[in-house]
């Protein structure tokens, strides 16, 4: 992890980044605001447009840190700069996918629908042409709650391996059972 925590962040034009004296990061840009709380032994400061994260020592704890801190802080400043978006698609006879605002409904070939109230930090928007499978785009400027989100959402209907049939990321590959071989004579 410390390859990793070694790696400066570059700080694009129009981001301000600020650090607090309790150690709490605030990431500011055009696409919005993020927070986050950096442990007290992890030191972060800024020079010109370069973020660095430094580490106290060479222990064990202090090296997962500062590869952990290195990655949220740059996961802000791309989430700001240029936000998130995750595809998933819906495959399945009878599979569809609605939204009103950041409520979607599903059915997902249960007896009822799943109607799931989405954060008001994502954007949810749902697609189906016809001869494609529906689609729900989700956007956000935060990694991890729409990481969150979108594997809450494929958790509701996992893809099966026999027909492929559920919730699936677009450009996912499924692993595939061959399903039962033809009776013997």
């Amino acid at each position: 992890m410390s390859r990793i925590g070694k790696a400066p962040i570059n700080v694009p034009a129009g981001v301000t980044i600020t650090v607090s004296k309790d150690n709490i990061v605030t990431v500011k840009g055009p696409k919005g605001e993020l927070t986050q709380a950096v442990d007290s032994d992890i030191t972060v400061s800024q020079e010109d447009s370069v973020l660095s994260v430094q580490r106290p020592s060479e222990q064990k704890r202090h090296k997962a840190l500062h590869g952990l801190y290195r990655s949220l802080l740059n996961n802000m400043v791309i989430g700001v700069t240029e936000g998130y978006k995750i595809q998933q698609e819906l495959v399945g006879v009878g599979y569809r996918a609605t939204n009103q605002g950041n409520t979607l409904d599903l059915v997902l070939g249960y007896s009822h629908h799943y109607v799931f109230q989405l954060p008001e930090e994502i954007k949810v928007t749902t697609t189906s042409e016809k001869g494609q499978t529906p689609k729900i785009i989700l956007e956000s400027i935060d990694k991890q709650l729409i990481g969150q989100v979108a594997a809450k959402i494929r958790s509701l209907r996992a893809p099966e391996p026999y027909k492929g049939k559920g919730i699936k990321f677009v450009g996912e590959v499924l692993r595939r059972k061959a399903g039962k071989s033809a009776s013997k004579k």
